[in-house]
């Protein structure tokens, strides 16, 4: 029988180191979900190399790799340094982590300053001596950390709707504060974390279903009664194409529906086995039909290059990442450990879905990255601290019980 699940470590308990030996470490390590990651990360360069080794833009085959073979090296470090320390002690800092997370977004958002860099009509990045930073890929793993202490910390109260609220509107801010970038993906992870969160917390049913009728009237006074009645525009014009482009891609196949109608043809001819790994025979990749095909439409490059076998070792890896960060979760000895793991799964199970969804033309094209795939090193990095939270959850979880 699984132990009982403690909320949270008391602040004497969080001081206290557990005890274990490297050995012990490393036979709390779970090493599938380790070799499962390293698995990923290595089929997506080896797909990043394919789709961006003839770029005539680039100064070598390798750019593409090479940078994200600096995420790789980084990520990997902080993986090992955080599944080696102890997650509970995070708890005590959430309302720093939480603050200092705000802090980021908005400096993000400050344009002509040096912190904030335009791109593509978008200030997403900061500006590091040596590297830019996405702020909102940062923001969804200390969003979860600090939301789980919170949630943690209110499970008497879970009967009490204005304690709900209350992390609604703490997820809220932040949310916003990515909106404005405009980063309408992301936004829409944050909502994902949420909602995933308060499941597993146990939030009443009712408070979940008010929740969602006010998400729905929301959503409606944004896109219909506030631009047609008051002349307000929440979304931007091609964020709105891109939202309902995906249901009818053929009625605007130069302009708004390109980019989705190039990725369904890249994915279609692919057929069962793929065209084959770097192959340039009529391929929407490397001819450079198929727009964004290192980043967001990476999936796309998979299916033409290597058919439905390899979209299925793709989601299989997804699939056994995502089971081990829902087993850490059931076998986490507080609540607070389990609420990460669950709201790490949660990123992961969106961003794959919808990403994967868009590149088939099943969900609408909001520019969510494939995590571990796609080219970015911000991304990457945050994912690979991610696991290793997973990781550090369930050493300290085998090294509890076996005291």
């Amino acid at each position: 029988m699984a132990p009982p699940i403690k909320v949270l470590q008391n602040a004497r308990e969080r001081r206290q180191p557990l005890g274990f030996s490297v050995g012990g470490y490393l036979r709390g390590v779970d090493w599938i979900l380790l070799a499962a990651t390293l698995a990923l990360v290595t089929y997506g360069l080896l797909m990043l190399y394919s789709a961006t080794h003839a770029d005539t833009n680039i100064s070598t085959p390798f750019f593409y790799v090479r940078s994200q073979g600096i995420g790789l090296v980084i990520g990997f470090a902080f993986l090992v340094m955080i599944s080696v320390s102890n997650y509970g002690w995070i708890a005590r800092w959430r309302t720093y982590i939480y603050l200092g997370t705000l802090v980021l977004l908005v400096i993000t958002l400050i344009p002509g300053i040096g912190a904030g860099s335009a791109t593509v009509g978008a200030n997403r990045w900061i500006q590091l001596p040596f590297f830019r930073l996405q702020s909102s890929e940062l923001a969804k793993l200390l969003l979860v950390v600090s939301l789980a202490g919170v949630l943690a910390e209110g499970v008497a109260l879970r009967h009490r709707l204005r304690f709900v609220v209350m992390c609604v509107v703490y997820v809220l801010v932040p949310t916003a504060l990515v909106f404005l970038q405009p980063d309408l993906g992301t936004a829409l992870v944050f909502g994902a974390i949420l909602v995933t969160m308060l499941v597993v917390w146990g939030v009443r049913l009712p408070h979940l279903g008010i929740l969602a009728g006010v998400t729905v009237f929301a959503a409606v006074m944004a896109l219909r009664i506030l631009p047609s009645a008051f002349g307000i525009h929440v979304l931007k014009d091609y964020q709105l194409q891109r939202l309902t482009i995906f249901l009818d891609p053929e009625r605007d196949p130069t302009k708004a529906g390109y980019q989705l109608t190039q990725s369904k043809i890249a994915v279609g001819s692919g057929m069962f086995t793929g065209k084959g790994y770097l192959s340039q025979s009529g391929s929407q990749t490397n001819l450079n039909f198929l727009p964004e095909h290192h980043t967001d439409f990476i999936f796309a490059v998979v299916g033409e290059q290597l058919g439905f076998m390899g979209a299925m070792l793709l989601i299989g890896l997804f699939a056994v990442i995502i089971w081990r960060a829902f087993r850490i979760a059931r076998l986490s000895e507080d609540v607070y450990g389990r609420l990460i793991a669950t709201g790490i799964a949660g990123i992961l199970v969106f961003q794959v879905f919808v990403n994967i969804g868009m590149t088939i033309g099943i969900m609408p094209v909001t520019g969510i990255p494939l995590p571990f795939v796609s080219f970015g090193s911000s991304s990457l990095v945050v994912f690979l601290m991610a696991i290793g939270l997973l990781e550090s959850i369930h050493v300290h979880s085998v090294a509890g019980r076996a005291r």
